[in-house]
């Protein structure tokens, strides 16, 4: 099966590195994207908003062969799936949202992060949680910082277009990782805008217990939680 793997914001292609060879071994065909304005940290950001990210995945997705394609986003890569989902939704048999969610139309993929001119740079730790670092010590922070890239701040300042409510009759396998399936089903059901589009879709939740990042936490895990997830079409 053809599986798109979307990263999250600051992170390319490469975040996926140690996902990747499960999935090949398992049969799959993975694809890792590097979203525009991800080339590198000199990329040109000014003309990049949320629209190029959604049209790239979509131009995955229609560069894939005649079956459905499994569309697998991290953190607010979430957001941008679930956009090429309401896209080309005859096109996705399932879609795997990890650490994030599916916005919905109106909303924004992230906030509260500060932007510099056309870039969202990686802030500093301690603008994150204590839960959001799980597993990640010392090193791999180092390592994290040195291979991040600012996302384009058009990303999490553009507004989310969805018109397409086929959207909701795509399954999806929601991966809870530094915050539990319980504490998501109760933002659910306290209306918490953020996550009220999990309340029209189908899902099947999985708890992977770690920080933010679990493809770079626990790479086997992840790629397990999505072999299942294409074992479900």
């Amino acid at each position: 099966m053809d599986i798109i793997l979307v990263p999250g914001l600051w992170l390319d292609a490469s975040s996926w590195e140690r996902v990747v060879p499960a999935l090949e071994a398992a049969g799959h065909r993975a694809h890792p994207l590097t979203l525009p304005g991800m080339e590198s940290r000199d990329a040109d950001r000014s003309g990049v908003g949320l629209r190029e990210h959604v049209d790239a995945v979509v131009a995955a997705i229609d560069a894939c062969g005649p079956e459905k394609v499994l569309l697998v986003g991290h953190s607010a890569g979430c957001g941008v799936c679930h956009a090429a989902v309401d896209a080309r939704p005859d096109r996705v048999a399932r879609a795997v949202y990890v650490g994030g969610f599916p916005t919905g139309d109106g909303g924004t993929l992230a906030d509260g992060f500060p932007v510099r001119a056309d870039d969202l740079p990686l802030p500093d730790w301690s603008e994150f949680g204590p839960e959001d670092l799980t597993d990640l010590d010392e090193g791999a922070l180092e390592g994290f910082r040195a291979r991040a890239v600012p996302s384009p701040a058009r990303l999490v300042l553009d507004r989310q277009r969805l018109s397409d409510e086929r959207r909701y009759d795509v399954p999806v396998t929601a991966v809870a990782t530094e915050y539990t399936t319980e504490t998501l089903l109760a933002w659910i059901r306290s209306g918490a805008e953020p996550v009220q589009e999990f309340a029209r879709l189908k899902v099947d939740h999985v708890d992977l217990p770690t920080g933010h990042w679990p493809q770079l936490t626990r790479p086997d895990d992840l790629a397990r939680v999505i072999i299942d997830a294409a074992a479900r079409v």
